[in-house]
């Protein structure tokens, strides 16, 4: 009798994860955790911290693996009205921190709504298309648009370029993978390049300071440059195989700012060197093929449109924060998925992955 409850209670636990998904997630935890250790190796309580959000991410995980996407759609509309809400009273009551009014004071912790937007605003605009799926027209991606909008221009503002720039790819790739099409892309990209001085003057000092720094950071080492250099320095002091674990000296000698969150890649790439960050890219590039097969054997547009934009901004993500790490993008603030410290974030990744594993585990079986 006990073996089989034990059987029936293992399945249950398992039934509804994707054993690839998470298993690849698991190992770039483990170079996390790991590396944050290393970056905060006076201050270790940072790691078991990082255990503690992980603990909490997977559960989340593991609940919302549990939901069909029929029940996930419920949720579309009033988590992004909840969303937008709370990124309007950051403006009335919002906590004031290095500048930037991000965070909303709950009782004895604080939330950063704009987290919430990160899966808020892809899963609304997949209920809107699936909506509407059987008489899209132009003016059904115009609305879209509008959405996606809404919440980016509104942490921008706070400011916060880069959950704003993630925001907004999650809901574009929605509408990309709605069927988009072509003509109106290039037409927007031409509109971007054409109103590039009208954005270039919407910018703040600080913006404009760091896409100048990453033309020629030497024009200011000490100051917006010092990023930047550090960090690149770091990188390539690793050479082919690194200098090994809690051996960086440019780690260590605390020359690497923000070394345990945002530019955590030039930590590892100091100890791991290029072999590390070659097994470290290819383990995202197979995170990223994994959900993208998700996306293609999705039964529903809200499944295909929303598995599609999670998978994306995983890629996005990695994309953003090895480029401004490198020196090849600016520096915006966006945290290396399943390798930066941090909770909220940590969570909403997680969350991610739950949704792609409900997409996966109750799909429909399409009968021939």
């Amino acid at each position: 009798m006990l073996p089989q409850i034990l059987q029936r209670l293992r399945k249950r636990l398992v039934e509804h994860i994707d054993g690839p998904l998470l298993t690849i997630a698991l190992v770039i935890m483990a170079f996390g955790l790991a590396t944050i250790y290393s970056a905060t190796v006076y201050a270790s309580n940072r790691a078991v911290s990082q255990l503690l959000n992980m603990g909490v991410g997977m559960l989340v995980m593991w609940l919302i693996a549990q939901l069909p996407p029929q029940k996930l759609m419920r949720f579309a509309v009033p988590l992004y009205v909840i969303g937008v809400i709370l990124l309007i009273l950051v403006y009335v009551i919002g906590v004031k921190v290095n500048g930037a009014r991000r965070w909303l004071p709950i009782g004895i912790t604080r939330i950063q709504p704009s987290e919430i937007l990160k899966i808020a605003t892809p899963l609304m605009l997949a209920w809107y298309f699936h909506k509407y799926e059987a008489v899209l027209r132009l003016r059904h991606y115009v609305i879209a648009g509008l959405l996606l909008l809404v919440p980016f221009a509104l942490i921008a503002k706070q400011p916060d370029l880069g959950t704003a720039i993630l925001v907004g790819a999650a809901g574009f790739y929605v509408i990309f993978f709605a069927g988009l099409p072509w003509k109106i892309i290039v037409g927007m990209i031409a509109a971007a390049a054409g109103s590039a001085p009208f954005i270039w003057s919407m910018l703040h000092d600080y913006q404009r300071k760091r896409i100048l720094t990453l033309i020629d950071p030497t024009t200011d080492p000490l100051g917006s440059g010092y990023h930047i250099i550090q960090s690149t320095i770091a990188i390539g002091s690793g050479g082919p195989f690194g200098k090994g674990w809690l051996q960086g000296t440019q780690t260590h000698l605390e020359f690497i700012p923000e070394r345990h969150t945002d530019f955590i890649f030039a930590v590892f790439s100091e100890e791991r060197g290029l072999v590390g960050n070659c097994i470290l890219v290819v383990l995202y590039l197979l995170l990223i093929a994994r959900g993208l097969m998700i996306t293609a054997n999705a039964s529903t547009l809200f499944a295909r449109t929303l598995a599609g934009s999670i998978t994306l901004s995983f890629f996005t993500y990695a994309f953003v924060n090895m480029g401004m790490v490198s020196g090849i993008l600016p520096v915006v603030g966006v945290p290396l998925p399943f390798m930066s410290y941090g909770g909220t974030a940590l969570v909403t990744l997680f969350l991610g992955l739950g949704i792609l594993m409900s997409i996966q585990t109750h799909r429909m079986l399409v009968k021939q």
